[in-house]
């Protein structure tokens, strides 16, 4: 969420943000913003001076007395009696006009950074970097991935309809150890990169939906489960995040980094189309996610470090990658900045997302009330970043597709002492 202060003191830099990002009537919407914030520090104002004067004349009353001064006593006590009525109005306008501002203020999107490139669509990307790794399949050898799992029998569309629905599959026998493989490597990696490991909830209240801004952005494209009021997690980045809700960290603490393997469950995923068939979107699938917590000094350095331990993991996994800075129109409400990589598709012949990484700046830490103290014992919101260290639908997709021969699909070296195999035959 914005802090009304920046809004105040940047309404220029604010207003041409939520351009880039098409939201709607963003002048109209930050005047409001703005008169009500106003309007709150006002009545604080008054409130404040009530309270002041109430408290001035409730220790006269006692002095009075003592004086003899009866009558003057008594005017002091209906002075104080009308004071307490002024304070319950006062307090009352003052908790409404707070409530509409907070109401308006989680409606605007992050600010995006400035190096964000303008465009409304996906189209409108930039692509910043191109892998050089080619891939070289015969025309009768380049099947779709969804055909080389029915092939070779190692993920079930069909069982997980049964069970559940569409967008649930089964994986199965080296399908089911594929996916092991590729979650332990990415978490080995990450450890191996300085970050600490947790396994946190799948379900989380909507205090913490809300302070990574799930909420109310995206509320229809969550599960929620409305006896308990909890909702399923879209990714790790919710309940890792939320760990340091209302948290002040130690300046020498930072940064602090954590990684964590998940399922993930999203609505949203499409049912028709090839852009929607296979594994290209599910309802449930499984991340492994890389968080950090960063002075806003090296927030953007850490980001380039998290870019590149994503790049460096399709590297190793041999995919042909490249990564996109997202324009304003695409990138999402809470990012200030958003690299997408994606790794190219041989059968079906285009790129698909595996990955976006993220700065937040405070975006997400004044909601969680995530601070630090600096030298000085000043209080600061920190940044947040999240990036997918990866998704593995997609990763799956393209090994199987990149990597098929005629004597089955070769798993990449760096896999096989996770696998225990080299090929699925």
């Amino acid at each position: 969420m914005l802090q009304i202060s920046f809004i105040r003191e940047n309404k220029a830099i604010v207003i041409e943000g939520l351009k880039k990002k098409y939201y709607e009537n963003p002048e109209q919407d930050i005047e409001l913003a703005l008169s009500l914030d106003e309007k709150r520090r006002n009545l604080q104002v008054q409130l404040d001076t009530t309270l002041s004067e109430s408290k001035n004349i409730a220790k006269s009353i006692g002095l009075l007395m003592r004086e003899g001064k009866k009558e003057e006593a008594e005017e002091a006590k209906a002075k104080t009696s009308s004071l307490k009525q002024q304070e319950k109005d006062l307090k009352e306008a003052l908790n409404q006009c707070a409530d509409e501002l907070q109401e308006t203020l989680v409606q605007f999107p992050n600010v995006p950074h400035t190096s964000v490139p303008s465009g409304k669509s996906e189209d409108d990307n930039e692509i910043v970097f191109t892998s050089d790794l080619e891939v070289s399949l015969s025309d009768e050898n380049k099947l779709p991935h969804w055909d080389l799992i029915q092939k070779y029998d190692i993920v079930d569309f069909e069982l997980g309809n049964k069970i559940t629905g569409a967008g649930f599959p089964v994986y199965k026998g080296k399908g089911a150890r594929l996916q092991r493989a590729l979650i332990n490597f990415f978490l080995d990696e990450a450890t191996k990169e300085g970050y600490t490991e947790v396994q946190p909830p799948i379900f989380v209240n909507e205090d913490s939906a809300y302070a990574t801004g799930q909420l109310p952005d995206k509320e229809g494209q969550m599960y929620h489960m409305e006896r308990d009021n909890l909702y399923v997690i879209p990714t790790a980045e919710v309940p890792i995040t939320n760990m340091y809700r209302d948290v002040i960290v130690k300046e020498d603490e930072l940064p602090l980094k954590n990684v964590g393997f998940t399922p993930c469950f999203r609505r949203e995923a499409g049912s028709w189309g090839a852009h929607v068939r296979g594994l290209n979107r599910l309802h449930q699938f499984d991340k492994v996610e890389i968080v950090q917590i960063q002075h806003p000094d090296k927030s953007y350095e850490a980001l380039e470090g998290m870019k590149a331990h994503v790049t460096g993991l399709l590297e190793k996994l041999e995919l042909p990658y490249r990564v996109l800075n997202l324009c304003g129109g695409d990138i999402s409400f809470t990012s200030a900045l958003t690299f997408d990589m994606e790794v190219f598709s041989a059968a079906q012949e285009r790129w698909l997302e595996v990955s976006s990484v993220s700065n937040f700046e405070t975006f997400q830490a004044n909601r969680l009330k995530l601070r630090f103290k600096d030298k000085n014992k000043k209080s600061h919101l920190l940044h947040t970043l999240n990036g997918s260290a990866l998704a593995l639908p997609r990763i799956m997709a393209a090994i199987l597709e990149n990597n098929q021969t005629t004597e089955g699909i070769k798993i990449p070296a760096v896999l096989v002492p996770y696998t225990g195999f080299d090929i699925i035959d």
